[in-house]
């Protein structure tokens, strides 16, 4: 049984909900799918519903997500991104003017660029998935660069040694959030070597999240693109 909301707070029994969230800060309360049951996400976001149109789920296995699309097939599962969304459309419309590039060095960073390129969709910005161009071919990387450019925000993301954020620190004029991910060797040290290189990048202006966050890069890339672009 769950207790009525109260200053916009429902506790359901085994978490306390921020219903309040959407009001304050424009985007309702993003739930962490890692270490919680199927039946524990179908019910918040039974409740959920009930105050948003928007839901997002992170981190979600593909198991854990098709016992939880079973009970609420009003959810839609994004094996690439590990994230459930819903309600009713599977992405909402985007809402603003210009477009956030999300900039991935190699195809193992992509699952956390999906997480971000999903998260940014449904906090309604465009987004420009740019993939595959990490320094090791930097020529792929020029080949893009007019997309990048053009972009309101731009989101780096790599592993290895983490150094497509400081090439391109040096290449753009927009913010620039950088995100390190686990991948990599063993001396890679599961992310800590590219978060060390992002953090002392000589390229001015680069932001670093911790590792394979793309969900708080996407984040603090969609605040920023709100204030640059007035909504539609």
């Amino acid at each position: 049984m769950t207790a009525a909301p109260h200053d916009g707070q429902l506790d359901t029994g085994f978490a306390v909900l921020d219903t309040a969230r959407e009001q304050r800060i424009g985007f309702p309360e993003v739930i962490y799918g890692e270490g919680k049951s199927a039946e524990q996400l179908v019910l918040i976001a039974q409740r959920m519903k009930e105050r948003s149109d928007k839901l997002l789920v992170t981190r979600v296995d593909a198991d854990k997500a098709a016992a939880v699309v079973a009970q609420a097939p009003e959810l839609s599962y994004h094996p690439d991104a590990q994230a459930l969304t819903g309600f009713g459309q599977a992405l909402p419309p985007v809402v603003r003017e210009g477009y956030v590039a999300v900039v991935c060095a190699g195809t193992s960073d992509m699952r956390i660029a999906q997480e971000a390129a999903l998260t940014l969709e449904m906090m309604g910005s465009r987004v420009e998935r740019i993939h595959d161009v990490g320094v090791a071919g930097i020529h792929r990387l020029f080949a893009r660069l007019d997309v990048i450019r053009g972009a309101d925000v731009v989101i780096a993301i790599a592993g290895m040694e983490g150094a497509l954020p400081s090439v391109l620190g040096g290449l753009i004029a927009k913010p620039l959030i950088a995100v390190p991910t686990s991948v990599g060797y063993g001396t890679g040290l599961n992310g800590l070597i590219a978060l060390g290189a992002m953090l002392n990048s000589c390229a001015p202006g680069v932001t670093v999240v911790n590792i394979d966050n793309g969900f708080g890069a996407a984040y603090a890339a969609s605040n920023i693109h709100k204030s640059i672009r007035s909504e539609r």
